[in-house]
């Protein structure tokens, strides 16, 4: 057997020291590798393009030692309460006239609660779905029903990210339990919607958590059709906020091992776009990067402007992708008005421990800042 054949037809089953070894490949190589798998499976020509909304932001009782929507750091973002439908749908319309192909809408809530906001986001949903566009949200931790009754509205995604390993996640979450995140997980896919579900690189983590990130990804069944590949934008008031950027290198990697180790998912180029030259951007597509984010930001920190995002598609030779090309478009079950949440008890758990990384300081007795003296191992 030839050895493209071997690629073409290896199985999904990778150890943490195969996929660590991977991404330390010589770089050309990596992305030649990766490159070859990505004209297997997508179109190279084509770049599914999301845009990403905030719905409500801010105000979020989670510590998520990278998030500026954490009550409990000061970032000075701007609040706002849950949007209205007519909004979101102006800037669904908006985000189509531009190429946008799906609208991912983004609240700033720990698990989704029933009553008039998630009734309320149901709506957005359909609506967004009848304007011919895919709708994925992620809005936290989901029970079966609530996952059911989005189906059922008209979702075509839902996202959850991992963020990064199981040995990690407590340096940087205290608040969520990781198999809280697999549980959500499976109930997004017992409820027929597609995954989508990555992770940030760029938080101290060590390159082995990076390739464990991976193997945890590969070896959900199905695993995710979407991976976003996150840089960490470090912002003023996080315990993240003194970390160094990773180098453009390190992205390229990430985007390459992630197209070879889980071939036909969509890998999404994500946060951190705004720090990356034109020719990053461009290796990474390469490597097999098949969208990205849209829009003016992504749900708090700045994103490149559309127009410069068409300009390089052109450079490049590339187009937006249409809508459902990877799936039919979700029916609509006049079933998601009504909520059996009588007959769900949800318990999410509470870990507990504190992140290592976030010390505390006391300045005159009263105003807190909180730091970090990570470093990339």
């Amino acid at each position: 057997m030839s050895n493209n054949n071997k690629m073409k037809e290896r199985k999904n089953i990778w150890t943490k020291e195969e996929v660590f070894n991977l991404y330390n490949k010589p770089l050309l190589e990596l992305v030649f590798e990766a490159a070859q798998i990505h004209r297997i499976h997508h179109n190279p020509k084509e770049v599914q393009v999301s845009t990403l909304l905030s719905i409500k932001t801010g105000g979020c009782p989670e510590d998520c030692g990278y998030c500026p929507q954490a009550s409990r750091y000061h970032t000075d973002i701007e609040k706002n309460d849950l949007m209205t439908i007519q909004t979101v749908k102006a800037q669904a319309l908006r985000a189509k006239s531009f190429g946008s192909s799906r609208v991912c809408m983004g609240a700033a809530w720990r698990n989704v609660k029933e009553g008039k906001d998630f009734d309320q986001v149901l709506e957005m949903v359909r609506t967004i779905r009848d304007l011919d566009m895919e709708v994925c949200c992620t809005l936290g931790m989901l029970t079966k029903n609530q996952a059911q009754r989005l189906s059922d509205a008209g979702l075509y995604a839902y996202n959850h990210n991992i963020d990064t390993s199981k040995e990690y996640y407590k340096k940087v979450i205290s608040t969520r339990g990781y198999e809280d995140r697999i549980k959500t997980i499976g109930n997004v896919r017992k409820a027929g919607l597609t995954v989508c579900s990555g992770g940030i690189i760029g938080m101290g983590e060590s390159l082995m958590d990076r390739a464990a990130m991976l193997v945890t990804l590969s070896t959900l069944n199905p695993y995710p059709e979407s991976v976003p590949i996150n840089s960490l934008v470090a912002v003023e008031g996080t315990p993240m906020e003194e970390l160094e950027k990773i180098p453009i290198w390190d992205m390229i990697r990430m985007v390459a091992t992630t197209r070879i180790v889980l071939p036909k998912t969509t890998v999404r180029l994500s946060a951190g776009r705004t720090q990356m030259t034109d020719e990053g951007q461009a290796l990474c597509f390469m490597a097999g990067a098949g969208s990205i984010f849209a829009g003016d930001k992504l749900l708090t920190t700045p994103n490149p402007d559309i127009n410069k995002d068409m300009e390089l598609f052109r450079i490049l030779g590339l187009s937006p992708q249409k809508p459902y090309i990877k799936g039919d478009k979700p029916q609509v079950n006049e079933n998601y008005k009504n909520s059996n949440k009588k007959n769900e008890k949800p318990i999410w758990s509470r870990p507990g421990h504190k992140i290592d990384a976030n010390i505390t300081a006391t300045k005159n007795g009263a105003e807190t800042k909180r730091k970090t003296k990570l470093t990339l191992k």
